[in-house]
């Protein structure tokens, strides 16, 4: 009889474990989509992930996690020749809600408009980067500087906007560099489609 009890623990021990790993990662997902709403943005390794894109991750994590719990459940039954009763998962279901949202609006954003993210370099005193966002749509292009500090989280300072959805920063028209103020980013435009305002900064404090 212990024998045969044993494995049930370990599986009801296993159905926990996920439960509370599909539980926070939901609560991450949903405070990445959420921060994305807000323009946030994470750096790692030299790679940029806009906060939608981690939200949108980690929910198809969570639900990847979820059918693994449902497959466990169900082995679990048939060996027991009982059914347990499913918890209510109403806030789960609240904060993948919340996540598909906020991810999937400005997810849509970013795709419709092609962003593209781009680390500035070089890199700034301690853990202070400079990433700077551009999208364009039909006649109409701007970007967006990001201060990036500890933990490579980044958040908006700056914004410009540019005639025919030029981009000074993937065309190379833009000067970079730190001072003993921070950061200074100076962005031009290709004379026909001017830039403006042309000069961008912020400190690492």
């Amino acid at each position: 009889m212990t024998s045969t009890q044993k494995p049930l623990r370990q599986r009801s021990t296993t159905e926990q474990r996920l439960d509370l790993a599909i539980g926070v990662i939901l609560l991450v997902s949903a405070g990445a989509a959420v921060g994305g709403m807000f323009g946030l943005l994470l750096v790692w390794g030299g790679r940029v992930m806009p906060a939608w894109a981690v939200g949108a991750t980690l929910l198809l994590v969570s639900l990847l996690l979820t059918v693994a719990r449902s497959i466990i459940r169900k082995q679990r039954n048939r060996a027991t020749g009982e059914g347990s009763p499913r918890r209510r998962s109403g806030w789960w279901t609240a904060l993948a809600v919340v996540t598909a949202i906020c991810a999937g609006f400005i997810g849509f954003r970013d795709l419709a408009f092609d962003a593209s993210y781009q680390v500035l370099q070089p890199s700034g005193p301690g853990f202070c980067q400079a990433v700077a966002r551009e999208d364009s749509f039909l006649f109409s292009g701007g970007g967006e500087l990001y201060k990036v500090g500890f933990g490579g989280i980044g958040m908006p300072v700056s914004s410009w906007t540019a005639d025919d959805g030029y981009r000074p920063i993937e065309s190379g028209s833009y000067d970079f560099k730190w001072t003993s103020d921070g950061a200074l980013l100076s962005v031009y435009g290709s004379g026909v489609d001017p830039v403006w305002p042309e000069l961008h900064d912020f400190d690492c404090r």
